[in-house]
């Protein structure tokens, strides 16, 4: 049986115009600044006119630990929208945009697949509204400033050994890693080390996702610091006079983006932050707009439930004050048997004692989200492949942790093939059983706080970080620092910073490379192993496949 490629089924669609769209929510049409017929920005005022209203249910889409095979997380994300809205709900939901490095690398779009999509498909993934163009600039805007500002005589006195503030695209470019700028001579300026980070993970990114206005904004992008004196005390953006202009770079790109699913349910699509080394989470703003408007509101985070989850709890929820009604963590046959030591070329074959093997990523999973206080359910992602067996033997196997494995079928079917899946989780968000609690209190240590989630969340030993970044910490904790949570940076391939390392390891460490304050977003970074922040593209990257037909339609995107 043949079947039609995601960027076939997209193309095919019959979408509303956006103004029906945003109608369906409420949101009048002199409040939807339309980009195009299918996607619209809503308006700060109209926002602001809505914050009186109660919130409804929030739904956390999760995952175990990608793998070659695909779990389809943004997929599920979608489906699970299309299916509540089929039972009868009021929902939205709401996902992160696309960076064009993943996209012209290995890992795809980020508008979902088969019958579970979000649409207009090329445009997400291809600049969409322009918020990541806004974001890199506004970004090296600063760092152009403070080049500048060395150049014309320094008068804030930044040490220029130790500027800590990078460039940013949003392209996977290793040969940018680490590099020296301004050679050539006395009118370039002073030569100094430097590199490029990919754009998710700017602070200002970062910065966009956890600000509820304009001028938390410009407040969050006042405090960045960028760079110390001699005698190590702080520079900031403010002290630049940068956080102004950067502010009005970024003032469209903060209004939520409005575009529709395929079966024409709204979609809020705003934000990018990659889940392995920043936090991962759809906007704030978009977040709480949609609870305002919709009863039933489904977000996901990045990765598997050891980055993105924690994040979403640890950092979004505490700095916004909201908190998850249920839990889905999604998983796949396929990537079970990988887990269970099946190499990809054989996951067609049935193999349940290779899915019973690979069940113990999925149950330490269901344990971590558990242990913040929220129902789980878990959704498998079906392909055509799976066998009846090998699907009872991870029901079998979520049953005996305490919760309820469900089929679905959202990507051949749509909302339809995930009915079972919105109404059990329909049943979760209105029980009442979510006690949230974030996994460690504001007071705790930083050091502390690392090895709470290395120990609690990863099943570590311990954490090895030498003298340097334990001062380090100290002295964050000093300047009034210590408060803040900890975004950790490691690879999203395993609960380890091994990323061969599959299943669920147990007496690992987690090295820590470095750490860096964001003060501007309101967390520490903690870069663990070999994780990188700038990625790089495979030997044969997605671009390759990507061109237009001779109708001028993108073939290859997927």
């Amino acid at each position: 049986m043949s079947y039609k490629s995601d960027i076939e089924i997209a193309r095919a669609a019959q979408k509303q115009p956006i103004q029906k769209i945003g109608a369906g929510l409420g949101i009048p049409s002199e409040h939807l600044l339309p980009y195009g017929h299918d996607k619209a920005k809503i308006s700060q005022d109209f926002i602001n006119s809505v914050q009186d209203r109660p919130n409804g249910k929030l739904i956390l889409v999760t995952a175990i630990n990608p793998t070659p095979a695909g779990e389809g997380k943004t997929t599920t994300t979608v489906g699970l929208v299309d299916g509540l809205n089929r039972i009868g709900k009021k929902a939205a939901v709401c996902i992160r945009e696309a960076s064009l490095g993943p996209c012209f690398g290995m890992k795809g779009g980020a508008a979902g697949g088969g019958y579970a999509q979000v649409v207009p498909m090329e445009e997400m993934n291809l600049h969409f509204t322009g918020d990541f163009h806004a974001i890199t600039s506004a970004h090296n805007l600063l760092s152009a400033m403070i080049d500048n500002h060395i150049y014309w005589g320094n008068e804030l006195e930044i040490d220029e050994r130790r500027v800590t503030w990078r460039r940013v695209m949003d392209m996977n470019d290793r040969a940018l890693r680490d590099m020296v700028t301004s050679l050539g001579g006395v009118a370039n300026g002073f030569p100094r080390q430097t590199g490029f980070d990919i754009t998710v993970a700017s602070e200002v990114m970062a910065i966009l996702c956890l600000s509820r206005n304009l001028d938390d904004l410009q407040k969050r992008l006042g405090d960045i610091i960028v760079a110390y004196r001699r005698d190590r005390s702080p520079i900031y953006a403010r002290d630049l006079n940068a956080d102004g202009a950067m502010t009005v770079l970024l003032k469209d790109a903060m209004q939520p983006n409005l575009v529709q699913t395929l079966e024409n349910n709204p979609a809020f699509v705003h934000g990018g932050p990659f889940a392995n080394i920043a936090h991962g989470c759809n906007s704030v703003i978009a977040t709480t707009t949609a609870l305002k408007l919709a009863d039933y509101v489904v977000t996901e985070a990045g990765f598997g439930a050891d980055l993105g989850a924690e994040k979403f709890m640890n950092i979004k929820c505490r700095k916004a004050g909201i908190a998850p009604d249920a839990v889905v963590i999604v998983a796949t046959i396929r990537a079970m048997k990988m887990n269970g030591g099946v190499a990809k070329a054989d996951l067609g074959a049935e193999n349940v004692d290779a899915v019973v093997r690979g069940c113990p990523n999925l149950g330490r999973h269901i344990a971590n989200v558990k242990s913040f206080g929220v129902p789980v359910v878990v959704a498998i992602n079906h392909f055509v492949t799976d066998t009846d067996a090998e699907v009872q033997a991870v029901k079998d196997y979520v049953a005996q942790q305490g919760s309820e494995a469900i089929l679905c079928q959202h990507w051949e079917k749509g909302g339809e093939g995930t009915e079972g899946l919105a109404t059990r989780v329909a049943e979760l968000a209105d029980g009442g059983w979510s006690h949230f609690a974030p996994l460690y209190p504001d007071d705790m240590p930083l050091f502390q706080k690392i090895e709470t989630i290395a120990k609690r969340i990863y099943h570590a030993d311990e954490v090895l970080a030498d003298k340097k970044i334990r001062t380090q910490l100290r002295e964050w904790e000093e300047a009034g620092y210590g408060n803040l949570p900890i975004c950790m940076a490691k690879t999203q391939y395993s609960f380890s910073t091994d990323p061969n390392l599959r299943g669920a390891p147990t007496g690992h460490s987690v090295p820590v490379r470095e750490v860096r304050l964001s003060a501007g977003a309101g967390f520490v970074v903690v870069i663990c192993g070999e994780i990188m922040t700038m990625p790089g593209l495979p030997r044969h990257p997605s671009a390759e496949q990507i061109m237009l037909n001779d109708l001028g339609q993108i073939e290859g995107l997927f």
